[in-house]
């Protein structure tokens, strides 16, 4: 059995990991050492927390592996004025991490019982500028924008079309577009007047946003 490693450890690891592959953003990299990630995983979890894969969640979810998150953060471009909508919130270790990196972020998810545990751990990190909401993400929320940056961690079987309205100026949005059954792209998509210009980066395989919000969890 391998020993556990410590925050500090598995945090070293990943920016080892981050270098190679050429993103050094020292506010990127701050922004994830001041949100200890071990916090946001099942305490069985934490020897793997600051790993590649994915890992499981409560309400048979699952939270993306941490050199992803990085990179498609890091696609954002956050500044410290923008408003960011994220669609999916999962454990709340992303908002958490945007928050430190922009102006202010909302975060849409159709489990209570995730959105409930996430808002606990940003208020037990003192995270103000980042809110939850229970909702269908998956037109986003018009009277609650414009956005200047949009991360969607659930697939798109074709262009999102209707998160041109959601998005400010010179927006960028960036979301998995693909077969929902197979293997995806991600895109990254700068709102030019009142069209997309995409720029495909890596494959990825990303669950659907389903519809609506959950009945039960």
């Amino acid at each position: 059995m391998k020993p556990a490693l410590s925050e500090r450890e598995g945090f070293a690891a990943f920016v080892l990991r981050m270098r190679s592959l050429g993103l050094t953003d020292q506010r990127l990299m701050a922004a994830f050492e001041a949100t200890p990630r071990m916090t946001f995983v099942n305490g069985n979890l934490g020897n793997v927390a600051y790993g590649e894969g994915m890992l499981p969640i409560e309400c048979g979810e699952f939270m993306e592996g941490l050199d992803l998150q990085a990179q498609l953060i890091k696609t954002l471009e956050l500044e410290p004025t923008h408003r960011v909508l994220e669609i999916g919130t999962g454990t709340g270790f992303t908002a958490a991490v945007m928050a430190r990196l922009a102006g202010r972020v909302l975060s849409l998810e159709r489990y209570r019982t995730l959105v409930e545990i996430a808002q606990q751990r940003l208020q037990a990190l003192k995270i103000e500028n980042s809110f939850i909401k229970h909702a269908d993400g998956r037109h986003g929320l018009a009277h609650d924008g414009p956005f200047d940056r949009i991360i969607v961690w659930g697939a798109f079987e074709s262009m999102p079309r209707p998160f041109v309205d959601l998005l400010s100026s010179n927006g960028v949005m960036v979301a998995p577009i693909g077969p929902l059954d197979g293997r995806q792209v991600i895109a990254r998509l700068s709102k030019i007047g009142s069209r997309f210009e995409r720029q495909d980066m890596m494959p990825v395989r990303f669950l659907p946003l389903l519809e609506g919000v959950a009945a039960a969890l």
